[in-house]
């Protein structure tokens, strides 16, 4: 986590998971993690180069509390009150669940594991678990979910992994509980609470697998004992993957509703939703297909997988728009699926405009969004033998000055991802990651903590909207300004302000001479702001802001020449 992402409910969550660092000392490897001490035994590299080469999967968050329409977990003694919650299972009974069908649209999708959420924080288990009677065999539905959907991934040659929740806001001896895990219990007893977890994973393991992995949630008062948890899944089977949500970290990090940064040495998966809930919601917004595809392009570019969430409805069933949706990024991925599909991220690190990955002696240039008729990039130390369109179809290379300029033909172009692919007179896998290129040199007044190097006034020009420019808390005043190098005609500007309302008062300014002359003033920001003005030719401009309720931060610019 960057420390200029440290603010305000992000504090909540850096103590949640500020266990998630190894025991000891850890030394990173391409792909892997070799641990330097005995605190946990290490990852087998082939299985995390298996996991990575899947890059796709399916996460299903379901349960009784699926009758609410609310969130899982989160809505208990929220939404709804503990006790309505906890006596919902009484009442559910999916008798249109056939996971078979669940499985199929995975296929469908182009996934190739599944990951279900076993037990939530609120406790409740998906199988004929003998530790506690809190579990679907005492519902009125009186089946092993778990059980069958380990028999039919198996049956259809999809991996199978358990979510097991570290918390547990349902049990008595676990010390905190609803709402959200803020409320202490009066009793409780930890190490009594540890060994029921350790009993239940044992079960998950021996039982159901073998399990690609075993994803943990939440690791609350679990430091010191997450090593524990990644002993036993290893010593039950070798090959197991477990995520960093152990208390003690874990084989790959687990970014959440956003894109993870490249990270060539570090295996890490993003797990985000197709809709805006984990759980089902009546009427929830779901993501476009060119948005579920960047979701994935940008996780494979960026050396991640994609663990993508569906919510089945009280009947068990899959909601058909969604069915569909993920239907249409498997026939992509029929299309266009070796450029994923056991692909390594880079050499060029993704934005949000384009992304690569690598195979062998070739490269897969994803291009999502065109600025105009050529992309720029840094030049690779490789000779490009040819250039084309995945499937056929003309791409233009050429190489001047340390730069390499891709064009293609605009009735080629996909309007969701153009894919470029370039076959090398060599392999492209130990080539060095490549920074985006800058179109000009970026300054500000103020960074957080002087931390330009995660909190810079470049990140608010990196097509990136999960990276900001950050100032230091307490800011009232404070300017970013772009250097173009030249004089650049501007049209308009967007702006994309990270903590919407901090911003009261702004200029935005261009520089003539020695003085900065105003374009247009204005009083609040938000995450959505645009404004378009006579013609602008200049070298420099800037975003002055004149009073701030605390220290400014700015997630986007965007200049806007056309």
């Amino acid at each position: 986590m960057k420390p200029c992402l440290i603010e305000g409910v992000v504090l909540f969550w850096l103590a949640v998971f500020s266990a998630n660092a190894p025991a000891a000392e850890t030394k990173v490897t391409a792909g892997a993690i070799t641990a330097s001490s005995s605190a946990w035994p290490a990852a087998e590299p082939a299985a995390l180069e298996r996991w990575q080469a899947k890059r796709f999967g399916m996460f299903i968050h379901w349960g009784p509390v699926t009758l609410t329409g609310h969130e899982i977990g989160w809505s208990r003694g929220d939404q709804t009150p503990v006790e309505v919650y906890d006596n919902l299972y009484k009442e559910f009974n999916p008798t249109n669940v056939n996971v078979d069908d669940w499985v199929r649209i995975a296929k469908a999708a182009g996934m190739k594991y599944i990951i279900l959420t076993a037990k939530h924080h609120d406790g409740f288990c998906l199988w004929d678990t003998k530790f506690t009677d809190y579990n679907i065999m005492h519902t009125p539905f009186h089946r092993d979910v778990v059980k069958e959907l380990a028999a039919a991934c198996k049956q259809h040659g999809i991996a199978f992994g358990a979510y097991y929740s570290t918390c547990d806001w349902h049990h008595p001896d676990f010390p905190l509980t609803s709402p959200g895990g803020e409320v202490k219990r009066e009793k409780s007893d930890l190490d009594a609470y540890n060994r029921y977890l350790l009993s239940q994973i044992r079960e998950l393991v021996t039982n159901y697998g073998p399990l690609i992995t075993i994803w943990n949630d939440i690791p609350q008062l679990f430091e010191g004992r997450g090593a524990d948890t990644i002993k036993l899944v290893r010593s039950l089977q070798s090959d197991i993957l477990i995520n960093d949500r152990t208390g003690d970290g874990g084989d790959y990090d687990t970014p959440e509703q956003r894109v993870g940064k490249y990270q060539h040495d570090r295996p890490w998966e993003t797990c985000m939703t197709i809709c805006q809930q984990w759980s089902w919601k009546p009427n929830d917004e779901m993501k476009s297909l060119a948005q579920c595809l960047k979701t994935l392009v940008t996780c494979a570019g960026g050396d991640g997988n994609l663990l993508f969430n569906v919510g089945p409805m009280p009947s068990g069933e899959i909601e058909p728009r969604q069915v569909e949706r993920l239907k249409e990024m498997g026939a992509w991925l029929t299309k266009n699926g070796e450029s994923i599909y056991g692909t390594r991220g880079g050499p060029w690190k993704p934005t949000n405009t384009m992304a690569s990955t690598r195979n062998g002696n070739t490269i897969y240039l994803h291009i999502l969004r065109w600025k105009g008729d050529v992309i720029e990039l840094t030049d690779i130390a490789r000779k490009i033998k040819s250039a084309s369109l995945l499937g056929g179809g003309t791409a233009k290379v050429r190489r001047k000055n340390g730069k390499l300029y891709v064009s293609v033909p605009r009735r080629a172009r996909d309007a969701i991802d153009t894919i470029v692919e370039l076959k090398l007179d060599g392999s492209a896998m130990d080539l060095p990651a490549l920074e985006p290129l800058q179109e000009f040199k970026s300054t500000a007044s103020n960074v957080f903590q002087g931390q330009d190097s995660d909190c810079g006034p470049q990140y608010a020009f990196d097509d990136d909207g999960d990276t900001r420019w950050a100032t230091d808390p307490e800011t009232k005043q404070a300017w970013i300004a772009a250097d173009f190098g030249r004089s650049r005609t501007v049209r308009g500007v967007r702006i994309k302000e990270a903590y919407a309302g901090r911003v009261q008062k702004f200029e935005f300014q261009y520089r003539e001479g020695d003085r900065w002359k105003t374009v247009f003033s204005g009083t609040t920001l938000d995450e959505r702001f645009q404004k378009s003005f006579e013609p602008v030719r200049a070298r420099e401009f800037r975003l002055n802001i004149l009073d701030a309720t605390d220290g400014p931060t700015i997630s986007e610019l965007e200049f806007l020449e056309k």
